[in-house]
């Protein structure tokens, strides 16, 4: 059985910059601030191409999927230069990131359309780590899924997830469809070289809004304040341990 599989990427703050809380505190500050694909979702995407590479005529297409502004068509493009075959934006103009189960309804929307049977995604976004998005969409479709995925095996129609777990692995298999959900250790992500990024831009890129696929992706949570963590106070020497649970006994610690 050949494998169609969408990847859902997610446009995010680079992980390399450090947040900062806007003036209003209503959220993290985005203006002038560089974007990326979401490290997680990169992972999926490398995992995808390996797939493809490593196992001839396994892999019938690969289909990237973003759901955010018009923006995000930048991060499509480079998961186009990274392997992705064809790629659709569901384009939210300016309104809100959507929360985890209107961004599952729209995935679902896309796998129908694009009649995957194997979807990759990172297991969280680093902007608000919800973990959620993957086993809501399971969910939906009412496939198997595997979680946390630190390496994946497709033979014909099976497919072999191991996951870690607290003390250990996990081995899960199941049969096509499924979802799966990638921890960091599953892979390192490749570099999209100059001329795939030049290919790219003749790769097919589909823009469609919520509407569209019949979503309402108004949230249901409204953010009171966003607000840095309190500074935490310096350390004190002690010279010996006697001090030590003084001082202790002194705060209330014993």
């Amino acid at each position: 059985m050949s494998l169609r599989i969408l990847v859902p990427v997610k446009r995010v703050i680079d992980a390399a910059v450090k947040p900062r809380v806007n003036k209003t505190n209503t959220g993290v500050e985005t203006q002038g601030v560089k974007f990326s694909i979401n490290p997680f979702c990169e992972i999926a995407l490398e995992e995808a191409v390996k797939l493809k590479e490593g196992n001839k005529g396994l892999v019938e297409s690969i289909h990237a999927v973003s759901i955010g502004p018009t923006k995000a068509q930048d991060i499509l493009r480079i998961a186009l230069a990274k392997g992705a075959d064809t790629s659709t934006l569901v384009d939210i103009g300016k309104a809100e990131a959507p929360e985890p189960l209107a961004v599952a309804k729209l995935l679902q929307k896309v796998v129908e359309k694009e009649n995957s049977n194997i979807i990759l995604l990172g297991k969280q976004a680093i902007d608000n780590d919800s973990n959620q998005t993957g086993q809501i969409l399971a969910g939906l479709l009412k496939w198997p899924q595997a979680t946390n995925a630190a390496k994946v095996v497709v033979e014909g129609d099976k497919v072999t997830v191991t996951r870690e777990v607290d003390g250990g692995e996990e081995t899960i298999s199941s049969k096509l469809p499924i979802v799966i959900t990638t921890d960091l250790r599953l892979n390192e992500p490749r570099y999209a070289s100059l001329p795939n990024i030049m290919k790219a831009k003749k790769k097919p890129l589909t823009a469609v809004k919520p509407a569209d696929l019949g979503v309402d992706i108004t949230n249901r949570l409204q953010t009171v304040s966003v607000n840095y963590p309190p500074t935490r106070k310096a350390g004190v020497v002690v010279g010996s341990t006697e001090e030590l649970v003084e001082k202790l006994k002194a705060n209330g610690s014993l």
